[in-house]
C-alpha cells in the first residue's frame, strides 16, 4: 500500500493535465459542462468549423442549444433539441454517464436530455457537423445527426420514416407547420401539418418515388454525401438526383440542406474561404412556386388562413393579409389574418344597404369554395354575394362566379387568373389605408397621398389640430396596451380584464370541460390557444387569499404542471388562464377505447410523480394539491402528463366533488385521514397518487360499476392487494401482454401503488421516494395490507 500511495499522488497532480489533453483533443470527457454565458466557449470540432453550445437569441435574453458553423461570420445553426427549447442565461449543459447530454435551467432543472442509459466513454463534436456520445465499447450511444432539426449536412442519411420539421419562424425554433418526410413507401414529400396534433396536411411537393408494382425502384434512403449531392438511393441501389449536377459548385465551399420557417427545401453554400459578410447562396429549392403548390382543402397553404401568398424577387414566399384584413399577430407576418367584418346570418344583420365590397385584382383563395354560379354577370355574382349572409368573398372569372366562407384558406397571387375578388365589408368599417401590394388600386393610393399632403398644407391651425389627434391617439393606444399587459401587483403575471377574456372565448361557448373548481373554455389570444377556467365562489377574504394563492401558483416552473399564463379579478369575476393542452385528459386517454400501451402508460405515471414531488419538495411554498385524478392531469402535443389545478384547493369554497363533508377532494381517491379529522400533510397527494397509479397499471376507474357482480372487484385498490397476494397481476391488466412481458416492473409499480395507499400516513412514501422506487433506484419490499377490510381472490 505505500508502494501504490507516491502513484496515486502523481495520477492527482497530473489528473487535470489528462482532462485539459483530451479537450485540446476535441473529445469531450464525461462530466464537462458549458454555461450559458455571452462569452461561453463552445465545444469545437478539430477543424473548427463547427461548434457545439449555447447561441444568444437576438433581440431576447434567453439562449439556444445548438450546432453551428463557427468560421463564417454568419453562424448559421444546423442543429438543436427537438422542440427548440430556449433557456435563460446561467442554464448548463453537461454530459453526464449513463444520462447522457442534459439541459438544465439555472434551477438545475432538466429541460432536454438525450436519454442515455448507457456507460459513456467521451463525446466529440465531428468536423461533419456531428455531435457523437461515444460508449466503453468504442460504439456509438447516440449522435445528432439521427435527430436532426431542420438541416441536413454532407454524409448525413435519413432512413425510410425519417422526418425533419421547419422551425416557426426566423428566430423563434419550436416546430413549425411544415415538414419533410420520407415515408415508408420510398416518396420523398413536403407537406404542412396540424402544429397541435402533427397531422399531415396534403402533401405540395413530392418527388413520386415509390413504385408499387416494383419495389426495388422504390426510394430507401435519402443521402446528402460528402461532395454535396443530395440524392434519393432506391433500394435497387440506383438514385434519384435531387441535386442538379450543373449546379452544385466546386471548390471549398460549406453545404447544407434546410426545410427553411416558409416551407420551402433549400440547398445552399458558402464559401470557406470567405472572411466578409457575404451570405449563403442557393443552390436549388423545391418547389419552385410554394404559393400555387397546394391543392388539398385542408391546412391553410404557404401562409395563415385568409393571408395572401405572392413570390418577391427571390423565388421566397411573400404573405400579406389583403385590404379588408389585418395580421392576427403582428409579429407574424406569415400566420393568420382576422377580417374587419364576419358575416352573421343573424336577423337585423341582413340588410343589403349596410354592406359593400373590396375589389381584390389576381387573388384568389381556390380552396374555399362553398358554390359556384354558371353562368352569371359580375353584377349578379356581387349581388348573390351581398344576399347571401354566408358569404364573405365573390370571385368573379370569365362568366363564373365562386362564393366563398371564412376562413379562405391557399391564398395566392396569379397574375395569369384575370380575376376579381370582392370581399364583403360593412360600410365604414374597412380604415383607409391598406398594405400596398393588395391595395387592388394604384390610382387610389396616389389619391390617398394627394388629399394627405393638401390636409398637412392646409393651414397651420389644421396642422395643430392633426397633432393633438395624433398625440391622443397614441396615448390611448399605450393605455389600452397598459390596461391588457399591466401586471397584478403580487405578480409577474399578465392581469386581464374580464371582457378580454369574454372575446377570447367567444363569450365561453366552447366548454373544454367541469370539475370542483370551475369550468374550462377554449380560448383564442393571438395566435395561441389557451385554457380558461371559470373558478367558483371564492372563500373568505376571498381576493387576498386568491392573489396570494395565484402568485405561489406562478412562481412554480415544471414540464409536468400545466403553465399559468394570467389571471382576472375583475370585480367579483376570478379566473385563471393556461397553456392550452392540445390531448385532453388522462381520463379519456385512459379509460378510452383502445389501451395505450404499457411504456407509454409507465413514462406518463413517472411524469406525474416527478410534478407532485417538485410541488412538496421543490417549490419556495409548499403546495398539496388535495384533488389528484385524472382528470385533473392533462397531456400536452407529446402525451408528457402535466398535472392542473394545484394550488387550487385552498382558494375556493369547493363542492367537494360529490362528498358531503368538508373533505377536499374527489371520491375513490380520498385519503383516510380526511374522515377522522387528522393533520392534512403532502401524504394525501401520496394516497390519491396511489390510486390513480393502480388506474394507470390496470386502466380501469378506481371505482368500478358492479356490473359483472363480483363485489371484491369493486374498490381498484383492494382488488390490486388481492391480486398481488396470490400472485394474478395478469388479472390486474386483463392480461395486458406488453405489461406482462415486463413482468419485473409491472410488479414494482402494483408494489409502489400499493405503498402509496397505505391508511396509515407514516407509511406512504414521499414522492421523491416514490419516483426512486418506479425508476428501480431503491428496492420495493414487500407492502403491508393498505387495508384490514381487504377481500381475497375466491
Amino acid at each position: 500500500m505505500q508502494r501504490v500511495a507516491p502513484y496515486l499522488i502523481i495520477l492527482t497532480l497530473f489528473l487535470p493535465l489528462i482532462v485539459i489533453a483530451q479537450q485540446t483533443n476535441h473529445s469531450v470527457p464525461v462530466g464537462a459542462s458549458l454555461t450559458a454565458t455571452d462569452d461561453a466557449k463552445p465545444w469545437l470540432s478539430p477543424s473548427g468549423d463547427f461548434a457545439f453550445g449555447f447561441q444568444h437569441i437576438q433581440g431576447q435574453d434567453n439562449f439556444l442549444l445548438s450546432i453551428w458553423y463557427d468560421k463564417i461570420p454568419e453562424k448559421s445553426i444546423i442543429w438543436y433539441p427537438e422542440g427548440g427549447p430556449t433557456v435563460p442565461r446561467g442554464s448548463k449543459l453537461e454530459l453526464i454517464d449513463r444520462r447522457g447530454l442534459v439541459l438544465s435551467d439555472p434551477q438545475g432543472r432538466d429541460v432536454w436530455t438525450s436519454e442515455s442509459s448507457s456507460d459513456i466513454s467521451y463525446g466529440v463534436m465531428n468536423d461533419t457537423g456531428n455531435f457523437v456520445i461515444v460508449g466503453n465499447e468504442s460504439h456509438n450511444i447516440w449522435d445528432s445527426f439521427n435527430f436532426p432539426a431542420d438541416t441536413m449536412l454532407p454524409s448525413q442519411v435519413m432512413e425510410r420514416g425519417g422526418v425533419i420539421y421547419s422551425k416557426m419562424s426566423r428566430s423563434n425554433f419550436t416546430r413549425g407547420r411544415f415538414q419533410l418526410r420520407l415515408l415508408q413507401d420510398g416518396n420523398l414529400v413536403l407537406n404542412t401539418r396540424d402544429v397541435a396534433t402533427n397531422y399531415a396536411y396534403a402533401n405540395y411537393y413530392e418527388t413520386k418515388t415509390d413504385d408499387p408494382s416494383n419495389q426495388s425502384n422504390s426510394g430507401d434512403q435519402l443521402v446528402f454525401d460528402a461532395v454535396g449531392y443530395l440524392y434519393i438511393l432506391k433500394r435497387s441501389g440506383r438514385r434519384f438526383d435531387l441535386t442538379p449536377s450543373q449546379e452544385l459548385p466546386f471548390g471549398n465551399y460549406y453545404h447544407r440542406v434546410t426545410l427553411d420557417f416558409d416551407g420551402v427545401f433549400t440547398q445552399y453554400y458558402h464559401s470557406k474561404d470567405s472572411t466578409d459578410n457575404s451570405s449563403w447562396e442557393r443552390v436549388w429549392s423545391y418547389p419552385e412556386n410554394i404559393c400555387l403548390g397546394f391543392l388539398g382543402t385542408e391546412g391553410s397553404g404557404a401562409c395563415g388562413f385568409n393571408n395572401v401568398c405572392s413570390l418577391d424577387q427571390n423565388n421566397r414566399p411573400k404573405c400579406e393579409c389583403p385590404r379588408g384584413f389585418s395580421l392576427l399577430d403582428p409579429s407574424d407576418p406569415y400566420g393568420d389574418c382576422k377580417p374587419y367584418f364576419f358575416p352573421n346570418c343573424a336577423e337585423g344583420d341582413s340588410n343589403v344597404d349596410n354592406f359593400d365590397f373590396v375589389e381584390l385584382k389576381d387573388i384568389d383563395w381556390p380552396t374555399s369554395d362553398y358554390e359556384i354560379m354558371n353562368p352569371t354577370s359580375e353584377q349578379d355574382c356581387k349581388n348573390a354575394c351581398l344576399n347571401d349572409c354566408f358569404c364573405a368573398v365573390a370571385i368573379y372569372r370569365g362568366n363564373k362566379c365562386w362564393k366563398k366562407k371564412l376562413p379562405l384558406s391557399n391564398g395566392k397571387v396569379d397574375y395569369s387568373l384575370n380575376v376579381k375578388a370582392f370581399v364583403k365589408s360593412r360600410k365604414g368599417d374597412i380604415p383607409l389605408e391598406s398594405p400596398p401590394h393588395f391595395s387592388g388600386n394604384k390610382n387610389d393610393r396616389e389619391s390617398l397621398i394627394i388629399v394627405g399632403a393638401a390636409l398637412f398644407g392646409t393651414s397651420v391651425f389644421v396642422n395643430i389640430v392633426l397633432f393633438l389627434v395624433i398625440c391622443l391617439g397614441i396615448f390611448l393606444i399605450y393605455k389600452k396596451k397598459d390596461i391588457k399587459l399591466n401586471p397584478g401587483a403580487e405578480t409577474n403575471l399578465i392581469r386581464f380584464k374580464y371582457q378580454q377574456l369574454v372575446r377570447a372565448t367567444n363569450g365561453f361557448k366552447d366548454e373544454l370541460g367541469k370539475g370542483a373548481f370551475g369550468i374550462v373554455y377554449k380560448g383564442v389570444m393571438g395566435t395561441n390557444t389557451v385554457a380558461v377556467k371559470k373558478l367558483n365562489r371564492m372563500a373568505q377574504d376571498g381576493e387576498k387569499e386568491f392573489r396570494t394563492e395565484v402568485n405561489a401558483i406562478a412562481r412554480t416552473h415544471h414540464r409536468n404542471l400545466v403553465q399559468l399564463l394570467g389571471f382576472c379579478d375583475d370585480g367579483e369575476q376570478r379566473l385563471l388562464v393556461y397553456e392550452y393542452m392540445s390531448n385532453g385528459t388522462l381520463a379519456s386517454f385512459l379509460f378510452g377505447n383502445m389501451r395505450p400501451s404499457w411504456n407509454h402508460r409507465c413514462h406518463i405515471a413517472l411524469g406525474i410523480a416527478k410534478g407532485l414531488s417538485y410541488l412538496h419538495e421543490e417549490c419556495s411554498t409548499q403546495i398539496i394539491h388535495c384533488d389528484i385524478k385524472p382528470q385533473n392531469i392533462l397531456l400536452d402535443e407529446y402525451y408528457n402528463a402535466r398535472i392542473s389545478d394545484f394550488g387550487l384547493a385552498k382558494l375556493l369554497v369547493m363542492n367537494q366533488s360529490g362528498t358531503n363533508t368538508v373533505i377536499r377532494g374527489t371520491k375513490g381517491y380520498v385519503a383516510p385521514e380526511w374522515f377522522r379529522n387528522a393533520p392534512v400533510t403532502i401524504k394525501v397527494d401520496v394516497y390519491s397518487f396511489g390510486v390513480l397509479l393502480l388506474e394507470i397499471i390496470s386502466c380501469r376507474k378506481s371505482v368500478k360499476d358492479n356490473e359483472s357482480g363480483n363485489e371484491y372487484e369493486a374498490i381498484l385498490t383492494d382488488w390490486a392487494w388481492d391480486c398481488y397476494q396470490e400472485g394474478r397481476l395478469d388479472l390486474l391488466v386483463e392480461n395486458d401482454l406488453e405489461a406482462l412481458d415486463d413482468y419485473k416492473k409491472l410488479k414494482t409499480f402494483v408494489m409502489v401503488g400499493i405503498w402509496c395507499v397505505q391508511e396509515n400516513p407514516l407509511l406512504r412514501p414521499t414522492m421523491r421516494t416514490v419516483i426512486q422506487m418506479l425508476e428501480g433506484v431503491v428496492e420495493v419490499t414487500k407492502p403491508s395490507c393498505p387495508s384490514p377490510f381487504s377481500h381475497t381472490l375466491g
